[in-house]
């Protein structure tokens, strides 16, 4: 693990450049990103290391290239990983293939399905090298400090502070750094949270991995191969958690056993509650992702809905933007709002037309489900055609899997 070497000191105040506060995939790709071009980098993650289960494992094409173009593709290439190629939509008794990776351009024509430790592990690595990086881990950020940078209470519980010229917010939905820094987003409304547990997989095909997303009798539910278990996200209906768990684990069994063709082998393994984690669904924005001296990306600029499973892409999309866009200025010491506000113009329209997006999925998709309404008979029309015809699939794929903006690796980073 990165150890502390780009911070300097003195008896009371620690410095540095860029404050990242979150160690997610925008937090630690931006990080390595600026720390290659130079700067002076601190990225504060509150947990002590990056093992969390139900987090967004899919890697995107964009991502993928990335990786090549930091020289890291080789040793991602090793981490153990399924290449997911089609997203099949199933309807009762009818099936229908929505998205094929096969057919977008560039070099990866499929999403890794990678456990994001083992990505945030290759990361944290490959940025422990740059001698102007540093990472601390167990370190929960407290508040913003005043004339620039954070407080925050280290591994140990001692307070301290970190002196920085940016700080940029990259800790998730419930950014504290966006509430230090008073910026309040636009909450969306959506229809659903979402129940996450693992099913085992008890044979191997060895093929290629599917997302299969089922839709019958009023239940929804999306499931991803993970090679020896199903990562499945079992759809309800917002703010039900609490009624629907109090008729029984028995029968939410029958739910999702029924849902997925699952039988009593599969389902022994839910053994209770505990199992079943849940994401309460947030979609929102913020008008504004910056103030003086901070900055929100990811999901602390723009809290994505999991329809699409393209919040990690976006978020590490925007952490390639705001290294090209910063790491200059940053570096000359002549950082300004308007500096700031060039991440958010070149990132917006981005981020407007996917969660538009995901917010017809809602619509066409999500709604009518739990609903009951949707049926083999009642498929929505894109999905009719894009199984009459297959170049539709590649639409579909370019939208889900690279989006309408692919960021360029900045020269300085490459390798």
């Amino acid at each position: 693990m990165a150890t502390a070497r780009g911070a300097r000191y003195n008896s009371n105040m620690e410095r540095t450049q860029c404050c990242v506060v979150g160690g997610g995939p925008a937090g630690m790709v931006l990080g390595l990103l600026l720390a290659r071009a130079g700067v002076e980098v601190t990225v504060v993650e509150k947990h002590q290391d990056f093992f969390r289960d139900f987090r967004g494992d899919t890697v995107h094409p964009p991502t993928l290239t990335l990786l090549d173009e930091l020289g890291l593709g080789d040793r991602f290439a090793e981490l153990p990983a399924k290449r997911l190629e089609k997203v099949r939509m199933v309807f009762g008794d009818v099936s229908v293939v929505a998205a094929d990776f096969s057919r977008v351009p560039g070099p990866h024509k499929y999403i890794a399905m990678v456990p994001q430790w083992d990505f945030l592990n290759l990361i944290a690595e490959a940025a422990a090298v740059e001698p102007t990086f540093t990472l601390r881990m167990g370190a929960e950020v407290t508040g913003l400090r005043e004339g620039g940078g954070v407080r925050y209470r280290d591994s140990e519980g001692v307070e301290r502070e970190l002196a920085a010229t940016l700080v940029v917010g990259c800790d998730g939905r419930d950014s504290l750094v966006r509430a230090e820094a008073g910026l309040v987003p636009h909450e969306y409304d959506v229809p659903m949270d979402v129940w996450w547990v693992r099913v085992p997989k008890f044979e191997e095909t060895g093929e290629a991995a599917e997302v299969f997303g089922c839709f019958a009798d009023g239940l929804a539910g999306m499931t991803m191969d993970r090679g020896d278990y199903y990562q499945t996200s079992y759809l309800i209906r917002k703010g039900q958690d609490e009624a629907l768990r109090a008729e029984g684990i028995e029968k939410f069994r029958e739910r999702i056993g029924g849902l997925f063709g699952w039988g009593e082998r599969e389902l022994a393994e839910i053994r209770g509650w505990d199992d079943v984690k849940l994401l309460k669904v947030r979609m929102s924005k913020l008008p504004h992702w910056y103030s003086e001296r901070v900055l929100c990306i990811g999901d602390a600029a723009h809290a994505m809905s999991p329809a699409g499973g393209m919040g990690v892409n976006v978020a590490i999309q925007d952490a390639v933007a705001a290294a090209r866009i910063l790491a200059a200025p940053l570096l000359r010491g002549t950082l300004t709002a308007r500096d700031l506000g060039r991440v958010q113009r070149r990132r917006n329209v981005a981020v407007t037309l996917i969660q538009l997006q995901q917010l017809g999925e809602h619509k066409m998709l999500i709604e009518p489900a739990l609903d009951g309404t949707l049926t083999g008979r009642t498929v929505p029309v894109p999905l009719r055609l894009s199984d009459r015809f297959p170049l539709l699939t590649a639409v579909a794929a370019f939208l889900g899997g690279i989006g309408p903006l692919r960021e360029k690796t900045p020269v300085f980073a490459r390798r």
